[in-house]
Formats: structure tokens, C-alpha cells, sequence
């Protein structure tokens, strides 16, 4: 086993099988993130990215094998993680100001206006000026744009210095000029801290130039490696488990089910499902764990984060 410290590969899955009910989501699967990657997570609509994620937190046990972070084994509450869950609209609504929202993950649960110590407030500060978000901290959620709020909830991932960023599809809901901002603010962030990024979507084309490697889950098994190794025939075909083409056209990529492309056939499946999904955040308690940190995983977070309409 890799000794903790620099030398670990941030993330480490050896011979995992995960399982959710009665499906297997992974079945005997290996792989090694390094420090320093940004990795696009992809698959068919129930491949396990969100699962995967959670398991990575500690929140999924695996049925079999071994997952590592910083070369040691998976714990809730690891502070070297932060997480962004598929959070959108009941932010929408909310008058409290941008930087009391950031503050309140460095606070821990306990929400109404946080009192923090000089070193919290400082973290604060911090993250929002790696995200470039000090005036929009001074703003209410509620009058923010997607993208705005996307970046206060980077921000929040950001505090404690994590070395890994599970981002479980933060382009959902957002237009294309704000998922192009998305992805390129967290690139910038990601080179800038040296961390490593899982960012889970729906569509490879908006992460196409920011990502190092894909992860493409499917059928149980998972494909990583660079775009030109994972996106061909062969690889997705065997993913999707039915004949897949794939099509390059003016610098982007369609991912083809005969005459459809499958992964716009998902989001829009997925996308249909999500309004019903949305209402498991409204109550302002629960979105508190929506950093990974070691305060962030209760029992709570667990059964609130059910994410059915992505396994």
C-alpha cells in the first residue's frame, strides 16, 4: 500500500465491486486518479456516478475491494474532500447573503448567521477570492444568477484546503454560456491548488478542453483514460452494452445510438426527473452538508441524498 503523503495517488480504487439494492453499480474495478487531474466523470443515465461519489465520501460501503484517498482507506467525514451534490433550486430562493452561505459549511450544522473565529473567516476569504466571488458575496442567493451560486458552492468546497473535489454534476440547469464559465473557473481553480477534480456530466463536449482524462462508467464497468482511449467505438459500445458510434465534428464529439445521441437522450430523461429531486434541499438545514469536510456526512445527509434518478 502507497505510503500517505505527496507520493499517494489522490484516489485509489483496487478491485472495488459496489452494489445498490440489487444492481451492481461496479463489479472488480481498479483505477488511480493522481494529484493534480481533472477527471470528467460520464456514463449512461443510472451508470453509478453519483454512487461512485458517494462511496469515495464514505457514505456507500464497497461490497468488495478497496478505496483509497491520499493512500488511506475511505472515511465519512474526510477533510481532504470536497464535495458539491446535485444542489440547485432551493438555493434559488434564499435572501441570506452570499458570504454568510459560504460561511456557514466552514461553521459547521448549525445554521442562522454564523459566528466565526478570525482563522474560519479568513478561510473564508480565501475560497471566495480563488473563485472570484468577493462581490458577489456581498449579494443575496436569491438574486444571483445559476453560475453565480455555482461558484459561492465551489467556494464552499474549497474551504480547508481539500485535495480532491467531487462535483456531482454542476452543470445541470445552467445554460451553456454559465456551464462554460463553470468549467473553466474550476479548471483554473484546480491548476491553481494543484488538486485533482472528479466532475461528473451528462455531456463531454462543455469539459472537452478543460479535462486531463475521462471516467466513463456503464454496464458495471468503468473506462479511464484519455479522451482518445475511452471515447471510441469499442469502449462505449461495451459501456452502453449496445452498438455505439462515435461521431467528431468541428472540434466536438456525438456520442450515437444508431440515430440518436445518447447523452443528450439521458439529460433530457434525467433532466425531467430532477424537478421532483429538487424539493429533498428546501429545508435549509440539510444543504449544510454540501461540503465535504468533517463535519459534512451525517447519517442525515445520507438519507436525504438519495439522488434516484442518477445510481
Amino acid at each position: 500500500m502507497t505510503q500517505p503523503g505527496r507520493s499517494a495517488p489522490v484516489l485509489e480504487l483496487e478491485r472495488v465491486t459496489l452494489e445498490l439494492g440489487d444492481r451492481t453499480i461496479l463489479r472488480d474495478t481498479g483505477f488511480v486518479v493522481n494529484q493534480g487531474e481533472f477527471i470528467g466523470v460520464l456514463g449512461p443515465n443510472g451508470a453509478g456516478k453519483t454512487t461512485l461519489m458517494r462511496a469515495v465520501l464514505g457514505l456507500v460501503p464497497a461490497a468488495q475491494g478497496a478505496i483509497r484517498v491520499l493512500g488511506q482507506p475511505v472515511e465519512r467525514g474526510n477533510s481532504s474532500i470536497g464535495y458539491m451534490p446535485q444542489t440547485r433550486s432551493a438555493l434559488a430562493g434564499r435572501r441570506v447573503r452570499g458570504r454568510d452561505f459560504v460561511a456557514m459549511a466552514a461553521d459547521g450544522h448549525r445554521w442562522g448567521l454564523p459566528h466565526a473565529d478570525a482563522a474560519t473567516r479568513a478561510d473564508v476569504e480565501r475560497v471566495l477570492d480563488l473563485v472570484g466571488g468577493r462581490k458577489l458575496a456581498e449579494r443575496p442567493l436569491s438574486e444571483l444568477s445559476g453560475g453565480e451560486r455555482q461558484r459561492l458552492l465551489l467556494a464552499q468546497c474549497l474551504l480547508g484546503n481539500p485535495k480532491l473535489l467531487l462535483l456531482d454534476e454542476p452543470l445541470i440547469s445552467l445554460d451553456p454560456h454559465h456551464q462554460k464559465s463553470v468549467v473553466e473557473l474550476v479548471r483554473r481553480v484546480q491548476q491553481e491548488l494543484g488538486i485533482a477534480v472528479l466532475f461528473s456530466a451528462h455531456e463531454l463536449n462543455p469539459l472537452l478542453h478543460a479535462l486531463d482524462r475521462v471516467l466513463y462508467l456503464g454496464s458495471g464497468v468503468a473506462a479511464l483514460g484519455t479522451v482518445d482511449e475511452v471515447i471510441t467505438r469499442p469502449v462505449l459500445s461495451r459501456l452502453y452494452g449496445s452498438p455505439i458510434d462515435v461521431m467528431r465534428v468541428n472540434g466536438r464529439i456525438f456520442v450515437m445510438s444508431g440515430d440518436v445521441e445518447v447523452e443528450k437522450h439521458d439529460h433530457e430523461h434525467e433532466h425531467d426527473e430532477h424537478g421532483g429531486h429538487s424539493h429533498s434541499h428546501s429545508h435549509s438545514h440539510s444543504h449544510s452538508h454540501s461540503h465535504g469536510h468533517a463535519h459534512g456526512h451525517s447519517d442525515q445527509h445520507d438519507s436525504r441524498d438519495g439522488h434516484k434518478h442518477d445510481v
